[in-house]
């Protein structure tokens, strides 16, 4: 599958937050910046942390699989391999999940892999696997 990048911008309360976060933890290049904005790579993504000061709240959340899902969020997928990894990255970086990570349909059609967190200016991130990457736009 080539896809073209994608390009998200997104509110940030601090640059140097972000840059630990995005940078550090999340392990994604940064490419061009300003004082007020950072570019950063989320595998071949183009994200831009935008400093805003405090950030508004979310529109609300829908419940799937018992959990309340922020609205909105962001998110990337995963290999299966990869996915284990950042989770216990996340986890041993103390990162508190909005959902913890979980495998969702375990041996059906369509298993996916999932996990919420926020950073630190209170994005929702999703971060997902699927055991089968042809089930992405399955019906």
């Amino acid at each position: 599958m080539n896809l073209p990048p994608f390009h998200l911008a997104f509110p940030v309360r601090d640059l140097a937050e972000a840059r630990a976060f995005w940078g550090g933890l999340m392990g994604c290049s940064e490419g061009r910046s300003s004082d007020q904005w950072i570019d950063f790579n989320f595998h071949g993504h183009q994200l831009v942390a935008h400093c805003v000061g405090e950030r508004s709240q979310d529109a609300g959340a829908n419940p799937v699989d018992g959990h309340g899902v922020p609205v909105p969020h962001f998110g990337l997928v995963l290999p299966m391999d990869e996915w284990h990894a950042l989770a216990e990255r996340l986890r041993a970086a103390g990162t508190q999940f909005a959902i913890e990570p979980y495998v969702r349909f375990k041996g059906e059609v369509g298993e996916q892999a999932t996990m919420f967190f926020r950073d630190p200016s209170g994005n929702a991130v999703e971060i997902k696997a699927f055991a089968d990457i042809g089930q992405l736009f399955a019906k």
